[in-house]
């Protein structure tokens, strides 16, 4: 850990995923914004978590986890009247779709001039009642420090493209930094409107970087000050599911851009604006590198810095 960084703030949901796969039934602790919080925290940045689950033995289970990572928790997160469960039914392919039993709240927050960063995401933003609280805390911290969005669309909870569409582009005008997966952007704005659209129009709506993750293939990328567009392969690594994937991809990158000082102060902010596809190329190495070591693991798994740096090592062409 970093001891002199203020801390990067983690906003979403923790919860529990039950992992269903030929026959077998796992239950690991899970969520969008939980996995990034451990990424981050795995990959040495002081990280804290506000979000909201029980006190009962999956709670546990969750706090058990943020602590072995060493993320802190914003108090009040323990608040709700049970923990969140995602059922996550996972194909032939590794591929994981979702249902939810939750709620969503937000417990109070800390003070933005304490924190460096903040990242929020899924449906955190989109669900009642704890959705507008969201957008408040994204708001502050824009005009003090950095914010990250990555929509991860769950439709089973947000409704149709339609409904969700305005509240996911005030985010995205808010940020500094935008993932969506090819999955989020077809299910947004139709299968048949190309990738390449939809990354220039979110440019013009002020993010300083936005990437788009496309599984197998090669990830966009996209700064707000440079014309061109960078494609970033995949690790070619045997996956065991993709559960957490993206997550792991948004930790690294977050990670990568804080390093370089494009994250974490409304100075990065300004530099980030004045970026260029080169000044962000390490970065997105590592949500790359992170992102390929999550996919050989079951489940949501946040790398350390050792294990992204013997991948590294182990093929510096990579």
């Amino acid at each position: 850990m970093k001891p002199t960084e203020r801390p990067v703030l983690c906003l979403g949901e923790a919860l529990i995923d039950v992992i269903k796969r030929a026959g077998t039934v796992e239950e690991k602790v899970g969520g969008s914004v939980f996995n990034v919080a451990c990424g981050v925290a795995s990959l040495g940045h002081p990280t804290s978590l506000a979000s909201w689950w029980g006190k009962d033995e999956r709670g546990k289970n969750l706090e058990a986890k943020l602590a072995s990572a060493g993320v802190s928790v914003v108090p009040g997160s323990a608040n709700a009247q049970k923990t969140p469960i995602a059922n996550a039914q996972i194909d032939d392919n590794g591929q994981a779709t979702y249902d939810f039993d939750l709620e969503w709240q937000v417990p109070p927050l800390p003070e933005v001039s304490g924190l460096s960063h903040l990242h929020t995401g899924s449906f955190a933003a989109t669900l009642a009642p704890g959705a507008s609280a969201v957008v408040e805390a994204v708001k502050a911290m824009s005009s003090q420090g950095t914010v990250s969005y990555d929509p991860n669309v769950r439709p089973t909870l947000m409704g149709t493209p339609e409904e969700v569409r305005p509240r996911i582009e005030e985010l995205i005008s808010l940020a500094d930094v935008v993932k969506a997966s090819d999955e989020d952007i077809a299910w947004l704005y139709g299968k048949d409107t190309p990738i390449e659209t939809v990354l220039q129009k979110w440019k013009t709506m002020g993010p300083g970087l936005i990437v788009a993750t496309r599984g197998p293939w090669a990830s966009y990328a996209l700064c707000a000050n440079d014309r061109d567009m960078l494609a970033v392969d995949p690790l070619n690594i045997k996956v065991k599911d993709t559960v957490g994937a993206g997550d792991s991809f948004m930790a690294g990158l977050i990670s990568g851009l804080l390093d370089a000082g494009l994250l974490g102060s409304a100075e990065a902010k300004q530099r980030l604006r004045k970026a260029r596809l080169s000044d962000i190329q390490a970065a997105l190495h590592r949500a790359t590198v992170t992102s390929g070591i999550t996919v050989s693991k079951v489940g949501a798994y946040g790398p350390t810095q050792a294990e992204v740096a013997e991948v590294i090592a182990a093929d510096p062409t990579l």
